[in-house]
């Protein structure tokens, strides 16, 4: 069965990818380990001039690569391009970086010399999701091939034309044939792959459904796993805090990528003295945020990426308010084509209703009250994910404090919201997933950290 590619605002068919079948896929498993064979054994210096060529033409491409992205997924034009220029620039640091994370680390032992050397563990498969086709993909793969590893890339169905376009732009960039390559697949091929033994280790960016599924095929096959999943990331706002600022910042994390974000503002937990200032600023600034298709106009949001996915989005926000939650915004299916959903507010959801105890991956936003810091705290803490937090205080000292000790998550920000950065580690806990991207840490998640011992 082809994998259809569909524009989520028009529902007209872009185009349709036939997917290889299991001998296919194992055969391409093969190549690219034949090709890292001679990959991994590259100097730096030709590693790094073919991240910087792909760094420049992700700038060149970023009109046309955001307009792919806006047809296959519904991303808006703007955030498509910074999304490119973002690419670019983790593709750049590696480039810039990487030799110096790869260095040999000196250890002073009994032995004449002894120390830690580092090298490419083999290739990866990355299983990556359609919300940001290209980000996704890079921030892993830069690190990766900067390190002498090969990859395949298993891409969400959605964004088949993201994935060609990656593996094509790879390729003028000066990788040799086979480093890179995109694999169109069903489930049952794919896990498959992850069993072949061309296969070194994987990568997931997607549900946490998805997470566990990987996790267990490769842990049957003892391959090293990478796991980036959901997230419900929780924003504290405090009583000292500047109310309308903090909801600036809330509404504009919240609204990224029209809500499809794994690290988005989800649950707003502000307390009680400035409860009220905070739900009415929020809501305003929700009610002026506009949606439509993002190749016919300007909108803030464009569809969600898929029709089913705007559904269960319904039926979260529809069970919440069933359960008592307050619809303040939104709420309401539009009656027009594509898989469009408006901005929502969500009033004091209870804690068992999913906009608490859920991810509500769209333009749906949940504000909930908090007797005092310790109450917001455990309401942060209170999820199953641990992805992403944040905390807006006017005392930064105080901020820090409950990031450091207080916050369960993998990234904490102070008067600011979460996002990712080539500099700093990503990734999260608990069901959020393990391990981490980016940064030195992410360089040395798919290396073999070797031991050398000479007496």
């Amino acid at each position: 069965m082809p994998f259809i590619s569909q524009n989520p605002a028009t529902e007209a068919v872009i185009a349709e990818y036939p997917a290889v079948d299991v001998q296919a896929a194992l055969a391409m498993a093969d190549a690219v380990y034949q090709a890292w064979l001679q990959w991994r054994r590259t100097s730096y210096a030709t590693r790094a001039q073919c991240l910087r060529r792909a760094a420049e033409l992700l700038r060149a491409r970023k009109s046309e690569l955001a307009r792919l992205m806006a047809a296959e997924m519904g991303k808006p034009l703007a955030e498509g391009e910074g999304e490119a220029e973002k690419s670019a620039w983790v593709c750049d640091y590696y480039a810039e970086e990487g030799a110096a994370f790869l260095r040999d680390q000196a250890v002073a032992t009994d032995a004449a010399k002894s120390y830690v050397h580092f090298e490419p563990l083999g290739p990866v498969l990355a299983i990556m999701p359609w919300n940001f086709p290209l980000w996704q993909t890079f921030r892993f793969a830069a690190p990766a091939l900067a390190a002498g590893n090969a990859f395949l890339l298993k891409h969400a169905p959605n964004v088949t034309g993201c994935a060609l376009a990656i593996e094509k732009l790879l390729q003028e960039a000066g990788l040799p044939d086979n480093v890179c390559r995109a694999l169109i697949a069903e489930n049952d091929t794919v896990a498959a792959v992850i069993g072949h033994r061309a296969i070194r280790a994987v990568t997931l960016t997607g549900s946490v459904r998805a997470g566990r599924t990987v996790a267990a095929v490769a842990g049957r096959h003892l391959k090293k796993t990478v796991l980036e999943l959901g997230g419900s990331d929780p924003y504290l706002i405090l009583e000292d805090a500047d109310v309308a600022e903090a909801a600036k910042i809330c509404v504009a994390s919240r609204m990224i990528n029209g809500g499809q974000s794994c690290i988005a503002a989800k649950r707003l937990i502000a307390l009680k003295p400035v409860a009220a200032e905070f739900k009415e600023a929020v809501v305003a600034l929700m009610k002026q945020k506009t949606y439509g298709d993002p190749l016919a106009g300007r909108f803030d949001i464009g569809p969600m990426a898929r029709a089913d996915l705007r559904d269960e989005l319904h039926r979260q926000v529809t069970v919440s308010a069933a359960a008592g939650a307050t619809v303040a915004l939104g709420g309401q299916v539009p009656d027009r084509t594509g898989g469009f959903y408006p901005p929502t507010v969500l009033l004091d959801p209870p804690l068992d209703s999913p906009a608490f105890c859920q991810e509500l991956f769209g333009p749906a936003a949940a504000i909930l009250v908090a007797d005092d810091e310790d109450h917001a705290v455990r309401l942060a803490n209170d999820s199953v994910y641990g992805l992403g937090a944040a905390v807006f205080t006017a005392d930064p000292e105080r901020g820090e404090r409950l990031a450091r000790r207080g916050l369960q998550a993998g990234a904490c920000f102070v008067n600011d919201f979460v996002r990712s950065d080539p500099r700093l580690p990503f990734g999260g806990v608990k069901d959020s997933g393990y391990g981490r991207e980016l940064s030195i840490f992410g360089i040395r998640e798919f290396l073999n950290v070797k031991t050398v011992y000479v007496r």
